[in-house]
């Protein structure tokens, strides 16, 4: 009997949860002493998909890591203080410009200005203040969903959350762990805008890094996962390692802020192993 996925409780640019059903077959199965890695968090809907009863979980966004620890150990509090929010622009704009004090407080304005910015988007200017403007969503969206807080609360009970680079994240992975890489998409031709924004955070010799980050970890008996864009110089990064399978998998893209201007696209599923052979 398949298990009950946790509903992620964030919105997450470039986040799984629409494409669990396609991806999650494809995984590795978790050695039951062993350990699910997730070192680029996001919303962190491949690890509520799979709900292993340990994780490491990390990323390089501070404030989102502050807010999964929060929900982890305050969910309460948090709830408390999202039920009095309002969905309303006035509010919403009041709310980007507050500091709150507590760990819960911080966590309830970061899950606030999630559901109710443009686009679900997360972005700082340079003295790293939350600049997002407002969305215009539909007047019935849920600021407080209380199941889905404290049943993401329960999952991350096995959960260690760290702000820390991908490759610091990924070192204490052993045999029998199983480690999933979801890194901002670049290549090393940029050749849209999203990708160059992406590029600004996560670099071409970042990309290099990963694959050879997990050609070591499956040298060490690790399995390894890693989604990533469909181009052909991301590719050739792990084709040479000759240590993993990919998959193309098919996606409508969400970063377009319009549904009629989303399209179907393709992103690449890598996964290792030790005698692994490349077919698409």
């Amino acid at each position: 009997m398949e298990m009950t996925r946790t509903e992620p409780f964030l919105k997450w640019a470039g986040g799984k949860r629409g494409l669990l059903d396609k991806i999650l077959p494809h995984f590795p199965v978790l050695h039951p002493n062993g350990t699910y890695y997730e070192p680029f968090l996001g919303g962190g809907a491949v690890f509520f998909g799979l709900r292993p009863s340990r994780g490491i979980l990390a990323d390089s966004n501070q404030e989102l890591i502050e807010t999964f620890v929060a929900v982890r150990d305050e969910v309460g509090e948090i709830i408390s203080h999202l039920k009095d929010l309002p969905y309303d622009s006035k509010v919403y704009y009041e709310v980007r410009a507050s500091i709150p004090t507590t760990k819960a407080e911080r966590a309830a304005r970061f899950i606030y200005l999630n559901k109710t910015c443009y686009n679900g988007l997360y972005r700082v200017n340079l003295k790293g203040e939350f600049n997002v403007p407002f969305g215009n969503h539909p007047s019935s969206i849920e600021i407080c969903n209380e199941q889905q807080l404290r049943d993401a609360s329960m999952t991350l009970k096995g959960a260690t959350l760290f702000n820390a680079d991908f490759e610091e994240t990924a070192a204490s992975a052993t045999a029998g762990d199983l480690v999933y890489f979801d890194p901002p998409y670049t290549t090393a031709h940029t050749n849209n805008g999203f990708i160059e924004y992406n590029a600004k955070v996560f670099s071409w010799s970042d990309q290099r890094r990963l694959a050879q980050v997990a050609a070591e970890l499956v040298d060490r008996g690790v399995q390894v996962a890693i989604s990533n864009g469909d181009h052909s110089s991301v590719l050739e990064c792990y084709l040479d390692t000759r240590r993993f399978k990919a998959i193309r998998i098919q996606r409508w893209s969400t970063i377009a802020s319009r549904a009629k201007k989303r399209m179907q696209t393709s992103e690449l599923l890598l996964i290792g192993s030790p005698l692994g052979e490349t077919k698409l």
